[in-house]
């Protein structure tokens, strides 16, 4: 009986011991790709500023969960866009050779690392500080979408005249397609060398909606390698839970005018609570309903995108 219990306890000591070097253990990047711009780090999150030398409108845009800053490069392509773009709190930086910059006002966060108030305070900082041109759009997409309403809070001042794009966004009082439980957490773990082995598979297939773009494809394939910890992975979805039960529309008075894309066959949020609760704005938002859509509208339905403003005049002076 001893021994049995010897072993037992031998066992779990050993699963617990491995479970840590997996939570805590820093995976290798995926892919790097050139980008000709300056990265300010910020804490553990950075701010790329794409090179632009006659800016005619300003982008800055926040990714998703799990996502990186390329899934929005190609759609603001042209040179006249100055597009800044955030890298999340401990996710890799996929860019080949970056050319880092130092500025007096970057600031580490006080928030904690993997939250979505963290992020939101970089966003601030990019938006306070960067932008050249007086048309400025902020588009946030799933999990960014949050990071979006929760910097506009922080600093309501800065998006008075600030165009937002809440792409399938984390909202208030909305949830997710599938809750996770806290024994789903506990096993993320040992789950995402799996999903690392083979990131598009037949049981997350039906979370990415069509993969006949090359581009979705490649980017999807590089979401398990994106954040450089499992440990971040966990802070990302326990803060994603922990924001939408705590915020509620109040959050909305904060911008001043945009558009939600709401999609019609999201597998990753549920669509009629972002509904519900994107209705909540009132007439600052434009809510925008997209059927058959998957939880990626810009890859899968670009042309539902509001135009973007472009100004003749001269830029604004750098911040």
């Amino acid at each position: 009986m001893y021994l049995a219990l010897g072993v037992l306890v031998a066992f779990v000591v050993l699963v617990l011991g491995l479970r840590q070097w997996l939570l805590h253990r820093e995976c290798a990047p995926g892919k790097s790709e050139p980008f000709d711009g300056d990265v300010y780090q910020v804490g553990k999150a950075a701010i790329v500023e794409r090179r632009s030398r006659h800016p005619r409108t300003t982008v800055i845009c926040m990714h998703g969960f799990v996502a990186d800053m390329r899934y929005f490069t190609d759609y603001y392509s042209d040179p006249a866009i100055q597009l800044i773009l955030l890298t999340s709190c401990d996710y890799h930086l996929p860019i080949t050779g970056p050319r880092y910059q130092s500025a007096p006002w970057v600031k580490v966060p006080t928030e904690p690392e993997g939250t979505i108030p963290y992020d939101a305070a970089v966003l601030v900082q990019a938006l306070e500080h960067l932008p050249r041109t007086d048309n400025i759009r902020v588009h946030g997409h799933s999990r960014g979408g949050a990071v979006v309403l929760e910097a506009a809070k922080m600093r309501p001042d800065l998006f008075e005249r600030v165009e937002v794009v809440l792409e399938a966004p984390v909202l208030p009082q909305a949830r997710p397609y599938v809750s996770s439980t806290a024994v789903q957490l506990w096993l993320l773990s040992f789950v995402v060398p799996l999903w690392r082995r083979e990131p598009i598979s037949q049981r997350n297939r039906g979370a990415w909606g069509p993969l006949e773009n090359a581009r979705k494809r490649e980017l999807i394939m590089a979401f398990p390698f994106n954040p450089k910890r499992v440990a971040t992975m966990v802070s990302n979805l326990q803060g994603i839970d922990d924001w939408m039960r705590s915020r509620d529309a109040s959050l909305y008075q904060y911008v001043q005018h945009g558009t939600v894309l709401v999609p019609g066959k999201d597998r990753v949020l549920d669509t009629h609570s972002m509904l519900e609760s994107a209705q909540r704005a009132g007439g600052r938002l434009q809510v925008v309903q997209l059927e058959g859509c998957s939880h990626f509208p810009l890859w899968d339905r670009p042309d539902s995108l509001p135009q973007l403003a472009f100004s003749d005049a001269r830029p604004a002076a750098r911040g």
